[in-house]
């Protein structure tokens, strides 16, 4: 059996096994995924950026979902890497898109509150810490949870590990330290897709609007 028959069963075995399209009428458009066999876990780990039709973004899908939107006339690819993955169905090619966007408008009801994740937060912080402007990978209570700090968004800030290990359960008063900037909620739908994602696609950032970048 030839290495590019090997590559292709993989595909599509460990497509249909995580997939959470149980309609064969929908998995039918997929019968073969050309890329390198580095790239093993395309299925898996990829997510396509989905945008309404008036481009306000949506949420994050997984890669099969995303393209079977595709192939079924529900959606388009707005960027995609010309270079990358192409899906085959029976009358056309795709290649692996980042970003798509619906045909039909849905309506998304409105929340006013984003809820607090860490990767919400390191994005509202553009991953900088709030005491030295380092590069932050830790999440530190301004008033400390000890002396009755809130896990709230005006009261969580990202922060490098030396500075949250010297600031320990002190306040700011007491080490003579100033915030960058004060810490409040993000404004804007788009904040509840940043919060629900660690990871963003370069191509997703001019659709996200502040904060992703």
């Amino acid at each position: 059996m030839s290495q590019r028959r090997k590559v292709r069963g993989h595909r599509l075995h460990g497509a249909a096994a995580g997939s959470p399209v149980s309609s064969p009428a929908l998995s039918s458009p997929l019968h073969a995924v050309e890329s390198s066999p580095a790239d093993g876990s395309l299925w898996g780990r990829r997510r396509v950026l989905l945008l309404n039709s008036t481009y306000e973004p949506l949420t994050a899908l997984p890669m099969r979902r995303a393209v079977i939107m595709v192939l079924c006339g529900k959606a388009d690819v707005v960027h995609a890497d010309p270079s990358g993955p192409v899906i085959h169905s029976a009358t056309r090619a795709v290649a692996v898109p980042s970003v798509i966007r619906l045909r039909s408008y849905v309506r998304v009801p409105y929340r006013a509150r984003i809820p607090m994740t860490r990767a919400a937060l390191m994005h509202r912080d553009r991953f900088r810490c709030a005491y030295c402007g380092g590069k932050a990978d830790t999440v530190d209570h301004v008033v400390p949870r000890s002396r009755g700090g809130e896990h709230s968004w005006e009261n969580c800030v990202a922060a490098c590990g030396p500075c949250n290990h010297r600031k320990a359960d002190r306040l700011l008063t007491e080490l003579g330290w100033t915030l960058h900037a004060v810490p409040l909620p993000p404004k804007g739908q788009h904040w509840r897709l940043l919060s629900a994602v660690k990871e963003l696609d370069p191509a997703w950032v001019r659709y996200l609007g502040e904060g992703a970048a």
